[in-house]
């Protein structure tokens, strides 16, 4: 697989990257073997971008990654891991503020480097910010565990275009972590350029619109307990018969690309620039062979029109997240 460097100080990477969030959270039941021998498929593909964070399944999720990498070599897997969010014993999210302050840093911190059976973690993030504490204080904290050889880079999620420059001042910010698909493309108004002038690079989830833009979701499909979509406007009554309409006139822009429209999905996202590296959140091995075939699919300048087209910008119904979520979100103010 080909490589990306992730902004001018960040660690070069996989093009794409494997979200490893839905193997143990908030889309529904997951098998851990499946999910393991997918982690391994992706490896043995040239995946070298793993993503997780420590509120994953209450820290499962990192158990599980240790699990898989423990007969592989630890150095040659980049490991980004989220930290702040809190959650209750039923798996419920807390109310913010997020743990982001100092000394929460370095605490949650030495529980993930446990938890992943590692000295450092690649590249450390907040999920998402505290407005109680600066982002100078927050990056400051993870600065002093670069320093301690516990963090390589760096990194930031879901923050508008001034936090990034103040965080940017205080410490070399290696990517910034946000949702970019065709349907969620607000980092290109402000947030994106300014990324680029700092050189900042972009780890990009929900590419599939977290399952929307699979080409396998139907109306009809009934989501378990505790699956995120539940709640999610864009898979609520007419805005999911509406995004379905966008994703159907997606299919037949990939059927003349003999591609399937997930790949369609992905290889758009990677086509918006060489600072991009799309994340793919397969939970299955055939799904991660779909999502990892987008890495070599083309787009012409005439495909991308016509992707285009199809689905317009601006043209989701429903907003990305729930409003008590947006609310939250410094990327949204």
């Amino acid at each position: 697989m080909r490589a990306r460097t992730l902004g001018s100080t960040g660690p070069t990477v996989s093009a794409l990257g494997l979200g490893a969030m839905g193997m143990s959270d908030l889309y529904g039941p997951a098998d851990e073997a499946e999910s393991i021998a997918t982690v391994h498929a992706a490896l043995d593909a040239g995946v070298t971008l793993i993503d997780t964070a420590d509120f994953y399944g209450s820290g499962h999720n990192e158990m599980l990654i240790r699990d898989a990498l423990r007969s592989r070599d630890r150095d040659q897997v980049v490991l980004s891991v989220k930290f702040g969010s809190r959650r209750d014993p039923s798996g419920a999210f807390q109310p913010v503020p997020t743990d982001v302050d100092p000394s929460a840093v370095k605490d949650r911190l030495a529980f993930t480097l446990r938890r992943l059976g590692t000295d450092h973690v690649d590249i450390y993030r907040p999920a998402r910010l505290n407005p109680n504490v600066p982002i100078e204080d927050t990056v400051g904290a993870i600065a002093e565990m670069v320093q301690a050889g516990h963090v390589r880079h760096i990194g930031l999620s879901e923050v508008g275009a001034q936090t990034l420059r103040r965080a940017a001042d205080v410490h070399p910010i290696s990517d910034l972590q946000f949702e970019y698909s065709l349907l969620s493309r607000g980092i290109e108004a402000e947030i994106l350029p300014t990324a680029r002038e700092l050189g900042i690079g972009v780890t990009a989830y929900g590419v599939l619109s977290r399952g929307l833009l699979s080409g396998h979701w139907s109306a009809e499909r009934e989501l378990t307990a505790g699956d995120f979509r539940g709640i999610s406007p864009r898979f609520q009554g007419d805005n999911l018969a509406a995004n379905l309409a966008l994703v159907e006139a997606l299919r037949q822009v990939a059927e003349g690309l003999k591609a399937s429209v997930a790949q369609v999905a992905i290889a758009w996202v990677a086509s918006r620039g060489e600072d991009i590296v799309p994340l793919v959140g397969a939970r299955r091995r055939d799904r991660l062979a779909e999502s990892l075939a987008a890495a070599d699919l083309v787009l012409s300048p005439a495909d991308l029109t016509a992707i285009e087209q199809a689905v317009p910008a601006g043209s989701a119904s429903g907003t990305r997240y729930a409003e008590v979520f947006l609310k939250t979100m410094d990327s949204e103010r």
